[in-house]
């Protein structure tokens, strides 16, 4: 059975986020504990006991202490069931996680070159030992099958590929330890079980929808989506910011062009929103933005949910 566990639904920074006062924020200070968020992560299985994180998040010390799954088994002194992580992107609410899993436990990273090159050009991960901790390039549109920490089959079968997308903010300006060209910086993922063949898409960063992503994901049984601001020019009207969600490579969830038109003729049956910024009103149940959203079939998962396939 495929197992899927919601480790945190947030875009960077969380919610709420450590210097923001905005209303959502506030809020979830206060009387409103349940928008608490951390920052965008899954966790994903074929046998309910060795576990692949997607991208790791700066939370995830936090995300593995409240989910059982991950819990070192009671037999063990030192043990945990990730057996690997795999990374869509090479932002640092997908990569910062990874300074959290330094303490010797074996495991795989599994990365596109063009976020290896970033990971190997900045010194600081050199903390995850390569006596330990492998790191295994993986190719647009080619399905790889994850390895446990044994180097046996994990049942899972997964394949990368390519959303519209950019190369991590922090580089702007600056040259890609990859180079200029290529694709590779933004990536989707088909995650299936071998043996039912049940499978799910995961995009946690997406500029637009295009023909070929909606006849890619076109009648899937699960999808986790790009939600990171519900306008494009969010952040700037709530005076949180400068940059609108396509500069910072994110489309809105509202709007001609935003995913829920977009994804609305394509049959897919559970449709969850995560990477989801704080000022996206529609984190608040009681909004006429979550009331769009649901109406439209769309979920914001919490923390901890659970989704068997």
């Amino acid at each position: 059975m495929l197992r899927v566990v919601v480790l945190g639904a947030a875009a960077g920074g969380g919610v709420p986020q450590w210097n923001c006062g905005c209303r959502i924020c506030r809020a979830a200070r206060s009387e409103r504990p349940e928008l608490q968020s951390g920052q965008a992560s899954i966790a994903v299985s074929a046998d309910n006991a060795n576990w692949f994180l997607i991208n790791a998040s700066p939370d995830l010390r936090q995300q593995v202490t409240d989910t059982p799954q991950l819990h070192p088994h009671p037999d063990h002194v030192r043990h945990s069931p990730i057996a690997g992580v795999i990374l869509t992107n090479g932002e640092v609410d997908a990569v910062a996680g990874l300074l959290s899993m330094r303490e010797g436990s074996p495991f795989t990273i599994y990365a596109h070159t063009r976020v290896l090159a970033i990971l190997k050009a900045n010194s600081i991960f050199n903390v995850l030992s390569d006596k330990n901790v492998r790191r295994e390039a993986i190719e647009i549109d080619t399905s790889f099958e994850p390895k446990l920490q044994d180097g046996t089959p994990s049942g899972l079968e997964v394949l990368p590929f390519t959303v519209p997308g950019k190369s991590a903010w922090y580089l702007e300006g600056q040259a890609h330890p990859a180079g200029e060209d290529g694709d590779g910086d933004t990536l989707g993922l088909r995650i299936a079980e071998k043996a039912t063949g049940k499978y799910f898409y995961f995009i946690a960063a997406c500029a637009r929808v295009t023909p070929e992503l909606k006849q890619r994901i076109s009648g899937a049984p699960l999808v986790f989506f790009d939600g990171t601001v519900w306008r494009d020019d969010e952040l700037i009207a709530a005076g949180l910011g400068q940059k609108t969600g396509q500069s910072m490579g994110h489309l809105s969830m509202s709007g001609a062009q935003g995913a829920i038109s977009e994804l609305a003729d394509v049959g897919i049956a559970r449709k969850f929103f995560l990477h989801i910024n704080n000022s996206n009103p529609a984190l608040l149940h009681d909004s006429t933005e979550r009331a769009a959203l649901t109406t439209a079939g769309w979920q914001i998962p919490g923390n901890g949910m659970e989704i068997t396939l």
